[in-house]
């Protein structure tokens, strides 16, 4: 994975989302449209580089985070602004569209 998309944990998931613009996928290792979604995203983050954080959160390492946001099917992607959830993506997404969403 890119050094440009990081990765997220229950621990440090609040602080992180807490301010500016930031993207999480929530994904994980066994799933194949994750895999899709994963160059895609490196390629969102280089695209948004300083204005906007790309992130991931593996769901079978942290179960409490994809319940808290009520992820039911991955990857989902859900597009948080100074801590406030303000849109959610089902499915893999493409470039343009997180470039735009996150612009």
């Amino acid at each position: 994975m890119s050094e440009k998309v990081l990765d997220l944990t229950v621990d440090n998931f609040d602080e992180t989302i807490a301010t500016g613009t930031v993207l999480v996928d929530f994904w994980a290792p066994w799933c194949g449209p994750c895999k899709m979604q994963t160059p895609i995203l490196e390629k969102v983050a280089e695209a948004v580089e300083g204005k906007a954080v790309i992130t991931k959160v593996n769901v079978d390492e942290n179960a409490p985070l994809a319940a808290k946001f009520g992820v039911r099917s991955i990857p989902t992607l859900i597009l948080f602004k100074d801590g406030e959830k303000v849109q959610d993506f089902i499915g893999v997404q493409q470039e343009a569209a997180l470039v735009e969403a996150l612009s």
